[in-house]
C-alpha cells in the first residue's frame, strides 16, 4: 500500500515539475493563455497505464506514432509524458481540455475514430497492452506558479 502512495507522490511531483518546464515561469500574458482556451479554465487530466508484462514498449510505440496525434486530431492537448524509474510497466501522461464536458467529448470522438480503432486492432496483434487505466482530472489553483 505504501508503494502505491509513493508513487502516487512521485507521478504528482513529476507533474507539477513539468507543468512548470511547459508554462515556464515567464510573463503573465503567456501564463494566463495558457490556463484558458476561450475563455474556459483548462481541466487537466492525469492517466496512468499498467501494462502487461513486456507491453510497454508497444504502449509507447503506439503513442509515439498515431494515438498522440489522434489526441490533438480531437482537441486534446498533449501536456507530457513520464515513465517512473522505479516501477515497469507503467506510462503517466497528462492532457489538457477546455473544460470537462469537452473531455468527455474528446474521448467520445477519439474513441469512435476508425483511425483509432484500427491503430488499436493492430496494435494488439501480438497480444493485449494495456491491464489498468487511471484517470484523474485536476484543476489549476490560484497559487500555482503557473499563474504567475
Amino acid at each position: 500500500m505504501m508503494k502505491n502512495y509513493l508513487f502516487f507522490f512521485f507521478a504528482i511531483c513529476a507533474l507539477f515539475v513539468s507543468l512548470l518546464l511547459f508554462t515556464g515561469c515567464s510573463e503573465s500574458a503567456e501564463s494566463e493563455s495558457l490556463n484558458t482556451q476561450s475563455g474556459e479554465n483548462l481541466v487537466y487530466e492525469l492517466r496512468t497505464y499498467t501494462t502487461h508484462e513486456g507491453r510497454l514498449d508497444a504502449l509507447h510505440q503506439r503513442f509515439e506514432n498515431h494515438t498522440m496525434d489522434l489526441f490533438a486530431k480531437h482537441g486534446m492537448t498533449n501536456i507530457d509524458y513520464w515513465v517512473p524509474v522505479n516501477q515497469d510497466n507503467t506510462l503517466i501522461y497528462v492532457l489538457s481540455h477546455e473544460s470537462r464536458e469537452a473531455a468527455e467529448e474528446s474521448w467520445a470522438a477519439f474513441s469512435a475514430d476508425p483511425d483509432w480503432r484500427q491503430v488499436y486492432e493492430e496494435s494488439h496483434a501480438d497480444g493485449e497492452i494495456v491491464s489498468h487505466v487511471e484517470s484523474v482530472f485536476m484543476e489549476r489553483v490560484p497559487y500555482s506558479p503557473a499563474n504567475r
